[in-house]
């Protein structure tokens, strides 16, 4: 999220127009002032050594304890669960929140279109309560924005059937747009950047469903995917029957099914967080503002790409050898659902601080609320458990997922042996992640 506040992550110079960690806009932006307490926080009390000691020996415990004493595949996917009763279910309340949430997008773009050029709400609401917001509230309830769609107001009267081999491809560029809307380019808070991206989201989203029904939401939306794939994880679900069920979140996350573009998906969600991470190292900004390769947006887009592209090849040739050593071909799509809870602990370490600090500021805004925002209001202590925790719990959960899916793939003998480059992809993974958050 650095780039809603420092213009993609250029901490070194001063940046105009943009929202500052204290939320007056058209001030320079310094780093001193990043909001989201990812590496800017210099008093986090964690030592780098026991965040890698702690980390390591977690892997290292948790992957020889699966080893030894989990030898079959003991998740059911989405035939696992208790059934369960929500207290407001049904047809009539889905609509009624899709219309609530209509009528907050059109007030989001009032602010853009009407609002003032300083202290507007919309890129708070955008970047912050919607953007952010959906991973805690994907996690608790499953995939909020299927239920909250406005789109899905839309009749579902498909033209054609939706193309199978497009797959989740469509949600993975559209992720990618905006993550390079909101760290790359060069004023992504400035409301003609936001009413672009999203006049060009809205009429993507209209086409692809009068052309393909719903069932272009499900996979060309990207926030639909996004909060879809991260909902997996929620002790809520749906049984393959439908019937609404109280499940472990390693169930949902085993109900993932391999699809074209599904690797794609978390991948652009990884190499973005991951580009953010490093995005205002010193050495980094110093790079964007010598301005080569088409200036900030033109390097930016060069990093954030070279980011994705890096989690992919790791992926990709850790699940190749996987293979090799197991004996069995086809892995990397069956193992794409391993790295959501890595995504996920990745998104809460970056973006926890922001979220609780910077989301009272769009809700005052929003409201026009005569109240302040205390930017300490997160002790330093907590940030740093948080993102710690969030990250180490993440890997943790991706090698049992993983694990899980080993056993039932590979042939026994080969089942421990084969895990082995999934281990070290963690392993890498945790220390990319742990050097971009304290180093």
């Amino acid at each position: 999220m650095t780039g809603l506040l420092t213009a993609g992550g250029l901490a070194g110079g001063p940046v105009t127009g943009l929202p500052t960690a204290d939320g007056l806009v058209g001030g320079p932006v310094t780093a001193g002032v990043l909001a989201h307490g990812v590496g800017e926080r210099s008093d986090l009390p964690i030592p780098i050594f026991y965040a890698y000691a702690g980390a390591f020996a977690a892997l290292v415990v948790s992957f020889l304890a699966l080893a030894l004493l989990w030898a079959d595949s003991r998740f059911r996917g989405d035939l696992a669960g208790r059934p369960v009763t929500l207290p407001v279910t049904g047809g009539k309340a889905t609509r009624t929140a899709r219309v609530l949430t209509l009528m907050a997008a059109v007030y989001t773009l009032a602010w853009l279109i009407l609002g003032p050029a300083t202290e507007n709400a919309a890129p708070y609401l955008v970047y912050v309560l919607f953007w952010v917001g959906l991973v805690p509230a994907s996690l608790l309830l499953g995939p909020v924005w299927r239920a909250l769609n406005p789109f899905r107001l839309l009749p579902d009267r498909p033209r054609r059937p939706y193309p199978a081999r497009l797959g989740l491809w469509p949600a993975a560029a559209g992720l990618l747009a905006f993550t390079w809307m909101e760290l790359v380019a060069p004023e992504p808070a400035a409301p003609l950047t936001l009413l672009i991206f999203l006049s060009l989201y809205a009429a993507a989203q209209l086409t692809g469903t009068l052309v393909y029904g719903h069932a272009w939401l499900e996979h060309g939306d990207p926030f639909e995917a996004y909060s879809t794939l991260i909902g997996q994880m929620s002790p809520l679900g749906r049984r393959a029957d439908g019937g609404r069920v109280l499940r472990n979140p390693f169930d949902g996350l085993d109900a993932v099914a391999p699809a074209p573009g599904l690797v794609a998906t978390v991948c652009v969600l990884l190499g973005s967080t991951a580009y953010d991470g490093f995005s205002t190292s010193p050495a980094w900004v110093n790079a964007l503002q010598s301005g080569p390769f088409g200036g900030r947006a033109g390097l930016g887009t060069i990093g954030l790409l070279a980011a994705i592209a890096g989690v992919a090849v790791l992926y990709a040739a850790c699940l190749f050898a996987a293979g090799l050593i197991g004996g069995t071909k086809g892995l990397a799509g069956r193992f794409a659902h391993s790295l959501l809870p890595i995504a996920v602990g990745y998104l809460i370490a970056h973006y926890f601080s922001l979220l609780v600090i910077e989301g009272r500021h769009a809700i005052i805004l929003a409201l026009g609320l005569d109240a302040e925002v205390d930017q300490n209001a997160v002790a330093p202590g907590t940030i740093a458990t948080v993102q710690v925790l969030a990250i180490v719990l993440g890997h943790v959960a991706g090698v049992v997922a993983a694990h899980d899916r080993s056993v039932r793939l590979l042939p026994p003998a080969r089942a421990v042996a084969g895990q082995i480059p999934l281990f070290v992809l963690m392993i890498c993974y945790t220390t990319g992640g742990l050097t971009l958050l304290l180093a």
